[in-house]
């Protein structure tokens, strides 16, 4: 059996450059290697390829030819008897969690944009030995891999039983702060680089570890966990905000301002968004790294690969982080409401639901989600926000319905215990599927099986007009029966226009987005136009006070009032216009509320386990 082994190096860090040697024992006659194109997780091909340069091979001491075949694959003709060593290197420059990243500071890498995969040796072992940087004795490793021969800082030699798992496995350097707690026996450990010294990283891990036992518990009940340890990487940046999951790792990224902080009671607003963030990554250690869409049976690295499931995958799972953190007891019902609201605006707030299907969206991640132009909120809608409100509305429906009033289904079995007033809920769904789909491997049918099965009822009408249609969902309305009433509210300015806006170097506001059948849209603003001032068309004031400079949208109430028409003064392509607006509407759209009442139907769903 052959064995494929890479080292890395991360001593260029001055210049951003981690090398990379890659030494394979028999290799074939001609030996292809490859590089990933796509991380999975993140739906978009992102040519992982373009970072890689010095790209050389030797054999028996003698320089190889090396010919490329396309974008990321490339052809050594090799003698079958010899060891083959490959060398290249890599610009690691992306601050992001879906590559690579190295300076004197830090080093971050996800292997599908590091490591050449040997075509034929895929589903053997590889290793990769990680070498201690020479300028920095502080720095420390943390990878989910299994080490094998690592030193006190992490250093040193690690295995992976295929490829697969080699770049499922991200490794983070750095003089990082970690800490640990064990979550149903599983060890979870948590690394931190770039938090201020007011970081509580003891309350990170008190609060991280409540997520971690609710979901194990949720999953697999008094069950062994799937899992028997645990990473989350987390980058505290001066601005940014993601994550990627991995099967037994995730790595975030998030304000260094909303870590918690010493001192510090009452959870911050950034603190609980951040918890959501640990919450969700770790909800897809079942949910899409294990339980996964049917057409996910066999990744192809290479290329997109396309399901419509994704409303379920990351929009269900956007249901769950929030609501997890409510049934920890992390937050109040009242806090949990407010971001089930901003969810709910969201979507409404997006004028694509109105054309294209969730499903439609799932399946156009590649070209759509990924790729955000100035246009698509008009075109599209994000089947993580509207994704979470189906599984909302799934879960309230079934909990509207009673086990105890239940008939035998057209199986001619019982649906359910006959216990009186008990009901079904989303959480029932959830754990039914994971027992039924053995191989992970899960369609839409099997969730409309599952449903059917738990409760002798067919789904199949309701997903087609939420999932397959573009009609409004019935939230507002299942939400009252539990007790949580819908209230309306003035928008914030930008809502109220239509726009999407941002500052520019000159305090100027510049178009971002104009959305459709908007009073911006109406008036013929385009994204990339700068809005400069306004003109009140008014016969009933002085010129001195009819033209006013504006640097944000509030301006224009405070120069305008109540006028109806304005003249917006935009500059576009160098040029000047004027164009009418007519704000007779502005106080019109409004933003919905969400309160909740003292209800027992409100509470059970909250804190149901």
């Amino acid at each position: 059996m052959s064995l494929i082994h890479y080292e890395i190096n991360i001593d260029q860090a001055k210049d951003h450059i981690i090398g990379v040697t890659v030494r394979l024992s028999n290799p074939a006659q001609q030996q292809l290697f490859n590089l990933p194109t796509w991380i999975p997780g993140s739906y978009l091909v992102r040519e992982f390829s373009k970072e890689i340069s010095q790209l050389s091979a030797k054999q028996n001491g003698k320089i190889k030819k090396i010919q490329q075949l396309n974008k990321n694959t490339w052809s050594i003709e090799c003698d079958q008897e010899s060891e083959l060593t490959l060398t290249y290197s890599i610009f690691a420059r992306d601050a992001s969690v879906r590559t690579a990243w190295l300076d004197l500071e830090r080093c971050f890498y996800n292997g599908s944009s590091i490591f050449l995969c040997a075509d034929g040796f895929a589903n053997q072992k590889h290793r990769v030995t990680v070498k201690k940087p020479s300028f920095n004795a502080k720095w420390q490793l943390a990878t989910a891999l299994n080490s094998i021969k690592i030193d006190s800082k992490g250093f040193g030699l690690y295995e992976a039983q295929n490829y697969e798992e080699l770049i499922d496995c991200p490794v983070e350097i750095g003089d990082f702060w970690s800490g640990e707690f064990m979550a149903c026996g599983v060890s979870h450990k948590i690394v931190v680089a770039g938090a201020a010294m007011t970081f509580d990283g003891s309350r990170l891990l008190e609060d991280v570890k409540k997520i971690c036992e609710y979901q194990i518990e949720f999953w697999h009940g008094d069950q062994k966990p799937v899992i028997n340890n645990y990473l989350f990487i987390l980058w505290a940046v001066g601005d940014g905000y993601g994550g990627l999951e991995h099967k037994n790792s995730t790595a975030l990224i998030a304000n260094r301002s909303d870590l918690p902080r010493l001192h510090q009671n009452k959870a911050s607003e950034g603190y609980v968004q951040l918890l959501g963030l640990f919450s969700h990554e770790y909800f897809h250690t079942w949910n899409i790294k294990r339980l996964r869409p049917q057409e996910f049976k066999s990744l192809n690295l290479y290329q997109e690969n396309y399901t419509e499931l994704l409303w379920f995958f990351e929009g269900f799972t956007s249901y769950y982080d929030d609501l997890v953190l409510v049934r920890c007891g992390l937050i109040e019902a009242a806090d949990y409401l407010k971001l089930l609201t901003k969810t709910l605006n969201q979507v409404l707030q997006t004028p694509g639901r109105k054309i294209h299907t969730v499903a439609q969206a799932s399946f156009e991640a590649w070209t759509k989600y990924y790729r955000p132009q100035p246009n698509t909120a008009n075109t599209t809608v994000s089947y993580y926000t509207k994704g979470a409100l189906i599984a909302l509305c799934l879960d309230l429906s079934l909990r509207q319905i009673d086990r105890h009033d239940l008939k035998p289904n057209k199986r001619g079995k019982k649906s359910s215990p006959t216990n009186a007033h008990q009901t079904f809920s989303l959480d029932d769904v959830m754990r039914a599927l994971w027992l039924r789909c053995a191989d992970g491997l899960m369609s839409e049918t099997t969730l409309l099986t599952v449903l059917f099965d738990l409760t002798g009822i067919s789904f199949k009408k309701n997903f087609q007009s939420w999932v397959h249609g573009t009609s409004e969902l019935p939230v507002t309305e299942l939400l009252e029966y539990f007790g949580v009433k819908t209230q309306l509210e003035p928008a914030q300015w930008a809502q109220k226009f239509g726009l999407r806006t941002a500052e520019s170097s000159n305090s100027n506001l510049v178009i971002k987005q104009v959305l459709n059948e908007s009073i911006a849209q109406k008036a013929g603003l385009c994204e990339g136009d700068e809005w400069i001032g306004i003109e009140i068309i008014s016969n009933k004031i002085d010129a001195y006070q009819r033209f006013w400079r504006i640097s944000k949208l509030d301006d224009i109430q405070l120069y305008a009032g109540n006028h109806r028409y304005i003249n917006a003064l935009i500059s576009r392509d160098k040029k000047i216009f004027f164009l009418k607006m007519d704000l007779k509407d502005l106080a019109k759209v409004k933003t919905l509320r969400l309160l909740g009442t003292e209800s027992d139907r409100l509470n059970n769903w909250l804190t149901q386990t």
